[in-house]
């Protein structure tokens, strides 16, 4: 069978969840033995969210190789259990910098280079790159809301492949808001109907119409969208606001959107076998204790910037039969004056990633005060670089310790770049990027978690713990818990002395799955609700 296509586009609002959508039809169309992968294309043109600020992007996922990508990746492949690459996030700045350096080098044979054919061919070409012997369906989502003028290359070229591939083989399927009148909560369908429009006009038709709402469609509501955007009444697939975002599939199941895809593309399936999935929600909302987990970091303000931090600390909680309530603390305004005030009602400490210096000095208060007060600590990426810092300003008596990334020329650059290491020697590629292995210590926490001495984690990282201070620092107490397989890295660290003190150096939250919690985060959560107060 070739690969089919299905098409996810948003209309009338950003924001709607297609990435949701999305990722809740691959966790049923896979359900049903269909194998599936997922692809999102962005508009903007960043090459990649790499660069980007997280308070106005949210975070960047990486993939196993190494590729920086926009959240929805982590939504798909938490959704649908699949390893994506970085074939599945494409930019227009990739689409573009491919053309152009195409055009550089000649090879259009000195043809004026224009969006038709050019960007659309680049865009077609990505789109079929996801074609392959193991792959029956791939969803493709078009990020952007149609009528938006950087989207309309990806509407072409997303026509034209229905034409070259044939209509059989290709879907779209359109998300749309379903507007609710303030006051009257009168439901209105006109933007819906002007937004199908605005699809039309680009020559693509709608199969399938996901209206976004916060109350049911009435039958009327229904039935003018079925009738004013050319789809059949069971074509119009209600999509409520839900209680969890791991309810949607269950959610569109019900309004039977997998069953009409499948009718749509001819695809021969038993029904979904839904019944892990159902239990895992089931116990999701049925869990009646609570701990609360403070998330020190310094983009807080924008609570995506951590997606998958805590929704790797929802999963670990729902294995644990607990609610993970999180407090946001902002690790600018956290102080040695404040931090018991902001810390004291926490049952566990963690501090993710991130770059730059802002909001540092709080973080190190933040794992200072873990340290002391035996509250669990689960430090990330930088969280684990900052243990290591205030663990050798108070405890090894290295006053001056601190990273090389903040003070150039400090005294102890405890967490260093290693340039010597990696046989790298300038700065803007020193970049360790997606899987590397690690060996555990078996006499570690880490090592009981996860049951193996050799393990693969996800990095985004450039400075290292520095290999000078090895010594010192053991000599005090931390434990090196977790080496890369050559010994020249340090993955991660351990406090023997407190009863549950974990750093890594690379980014466990990226592999955590709903019905498959991360054993680093299932340690957390269970450790901070076993030593609550």
């Amino acid at each position: 069978m070739p690969t089919k296509f299905i098409f996810v586009t948003g209309g009338v609002v950003s924001g709607l969840g297609k990435g949701i959508c999305a990722a809740s039809i691959g966790r049923l169309l896979k359900q049903r033995g269909l194998r599936v992968r997922n692809q999102k294309f962005d508009p903007y043109f960043n090459i990649d969210p790499g660069t980007m600020s997280p308070l106005q992007h949210g975070e960047v996922f990486v993939t196993d190789d190494g590729a920086e990508t926009d959240l929805d990746l982590g939504h798909y492949e938490r959704f649908v259990d699949e390893t994506l690459s970085g074939n599945s996030s494409v930019s227009s700045g990739k689409v573009y910098w491919s053309v152009l350096n195409r055009e550089r080098e000649g090879r259009y044979l000195g043809a004026t280079v224009q969006i038709i054919p050019h960007i659309t061919n680049e865009i077609k070409d990505r789109i079929y790159s996801m074609e392959s012997d193991d792959v029956d369906i791939s969803i493709v989502e078009i990020g952007g809301t149609v009528g938006d003028i950087e989207s309309q290359p990806y509407l072409e070229a997303i026509r034209q492949v229905a034409v070259e591939r044939g209509r059989e083989n290709v879907l779209y399927i359109h998300v749309s808001l379903v507007v609710q009148i303030p006051g009257s909560l009168e439901l209105k369908s006109k933007p819906t109907q002007h937004s199908v429009k605005e699809l039309l006009s680009v020559g693509i038709q709608p199969d399938i119409l996901v209206c976004r709402c916060d109350m049911p469609l009435t039958e009327d509501i229904r039935s003018k969208i079925s009738l004013f955007c050319n789809l059949a009444p069971d074509s119009v697939i209600q999509n409520l606001t839900a209680p969890s975002l791991y309810s949607v599939p269950l959610m569109l199941a019900k309004e039977g959107i997998d069953e009409v895809i499948c009718q749509k593309l001819k695809l021969e399936t038993p029904p979904p076998d839904l019944s892990e999935w159902t239990a895992m929600v089931e116990r999701e909302h049925s869990a009646s204790r609570h701990v609360r987990i403070a998330l020190v970091g310094k983009y807080t303000a924008l609570h995506d910037a951590y997606l998958s931090v805590a929704e790797a600390l929802s999963h670990a909680g729902t294995a644990n039969d607990t609610v993970v309530d999180i407090k946001w603390v902002d690790s600018e305004k956290l102080t040695a004056e404040n931090t018991s005030a902001c810390l004291a009602d926490c049952s566990g400490i963690l501090v993710p990633g991130g770059f730059g210096n802002r909001g540092i000095e709080g973080m190190i208060l933040a794992a200072r005060y873990a340290r002391e007060h035996d509250i669990p600590y689960f430090g990330i990426c930088l969280g684990m670089q900052l243990a290591v810092i205030e663990f050798a300003r108070n405890a090894a008596g290295l006053k001056d310790a601190n990273s090389s990334e903040f003070f150039e020329n400090c005294k102890d650059p405890v967490i260093d770049l290693m340039l010597d290491q990696v046989g790298i020697t300038n700065k803007g590629g020193t970049m360790r990027l997606g899987k590397y292995p690690c060996v555990l210590d078996r006499s570690s926490i880490s090592y009981s978690l996860y049951g193996s001495a050799e393990i693969s984690e996800r990095h985004r990282h450039r400075y290292e713990f520095s290999n000078k201070y090895r010594g010192v620092l053991q000599e005090k107490g931390l434990k090196l818990a977790g080496l890369s397989p050559d010994g020249k890295f340090v993955e991660a660290v351990e406090l023997p002395s407190h009863p549950w003190f974990v750093g890594v150096q690379f980014h466990p939250e990226f592999k955590s799955r709903p019905n498959r919690p991360h054993p680093l985060f299932f340690g957390f959560v269970q450790a901070a609700l076993t030593l609550q107060k």
